[in-house]
């Protein structure tokens, strides 16, 4: 309903405004001096046209405004630590306050009152392939390069893909919890933050930290665990405020839910581990089950941080949730972050990390 109230504000206004140009028009000399555009059905089409080009002129300063604001509502920074390509390389964050904050436990899940608009924090910027993920063992849980076998781990390319087909990240204070069999899966958590897909058309950055809305989620089920990946787009989006739920994603990114399970499937398939399996045969569920799996997720981290129930290795060092036993002082965070390893040799990187693999599901 307001939705409907909404659009009838807009469409009166875009009459008024056109009323007000042609009214002025009426005024000048060179109306005067061309009867014919006095007559009714020219002055209905100049009034038509002028509605039209003040809609998307209006549209298009909206876009403006809207990556204006994004910009603004980019509250965090990186700090970067060690060698690219290298294993001492971490991705460290800071508030606008220049405090440094745990992208797992300090940055807040929602960003408005609604709940309606989340925080992402991207690991993975879309059409790479570097295995980068938050490091929930380290203090303050920067975003470390995944180590596999004493290399770094890269992602295989499994045509027609290459690396990941989405800004790939996590929602901050969520945890998977293991000790949860998660009823509509069957399948306990896999101990991580929820995993986030981002699918709108701009390449993010490594560390940046977005503004999202959630339209659905796949579960897949990685090694007997529930992984859930929730596909969101970021609000500044121009596609974002057409989109609400999942069967939006097929109309305006047809082909990508089915590739986006593929890609899950296929994925370690190169690394010589067999196909993943997803629950509900694959299909996706609509944003209210996704936010519900959030919410509740959001409920296992508050657990986690107060030691309420037990994360195991990961690090509750934090700076923003004062009374809580891993709570950090700004100064003493300052003393990780210079702890943290400095320089490191880079691996000089192996022509397979472009390669692509053809893999056929059976």
């Amino acid at each position: 309903m307001a939705t409907c109230s909404s659009l009838t504000i807009t469409k009166f206004s875009l009459l008024a405004r056109s009323t007000h140009v042609l009214n002025r028009v009426k005024l000048t000399s060179a109306y005067r001096n061309f009867p014919s555009i006095g007559t009714v059905n020219h002055t209905q089409t100049f009034q038509k046209r002028l509605i039209s080009q003040t809609a998307r002129f209006l549209q298009s300063f909206k876009h403006i405004q809207a990556q204006s604001n994004n910009n603004k509502m980019s509250n965090y920074t990186v700090v970067e630590k060690g060698t690219p390509n290298s294993t001492n390389y971490s991705i460290y964050l800071k508030n606008a306050s220049g405090n440094i904050v745990s992208p797992l436990h300090d940055i807040p899940l929602y960003a408005n009152d609604t709940k309606t608009v989340l925080n992402m924090v991207v690991e993975i910027p879309r059409w790479t392939n570097a295995k980068m993920e938050i490091s929930t063992a380290t203090p303050l849980n920067p975003i470390k390069q995944d180590v596999k076998k004493g290399k770094l781990r890269f992602v295989a390319n499994c045509f027609p893909h290459k690396g990941y087909i989405w800004n790939y990240g996590a929602f901050p204070q969520t945890w998977e919890n293991p000790g949860h069999i998660e009823p509509s899966t069957g399948c306990k958590g896999d101990n991580d933050p929820i995993d986030v897909l981002e699918i709108g058309y701009r390449v993010a950055k490594r560390g940046e930290v977005i503004q999202v809305k959630v339209l659905g989620t796949v579960a897949l089920i990685d090694e007997g665990e529930t992984d859930w990946k929730i596909i969101t787009i970021d609000v500044h989006d121009p596609l974002a405020e057409k989109m609400n739920d999942i069967g939006d994603v097929d109309k305006f990114f047809p082909g990508l839910l089915r590739a986006t399970v593929e890609w899950f499937k296929i994925y370690k398939i190169p690394d010589g581990k067999p196909e993943n399996k997803f629950a509900f045969n694959g299909d996706a569920k609509c944003a209210a089950f996704a936010n519900n799996i959030i919410e509740e997720t959001n409920k296992f981290w508050q657990g986690l941080i107060t030691k309420e129930l037990d994360g195991g290795e990961i690090s509750l060092t934090n700076t923003a949730n004062s009374g809580t036993p891993g709570f950090t002082k700004s100064d003493e965070a300052e003393q990780i972050l210079a702890a943290a390893p400095e320089g490191g040799e880079p691996e000089e990187l192996s022509d397979t990390v472009d390669r692509w693999h053809f893999v056929h599901l059976k």
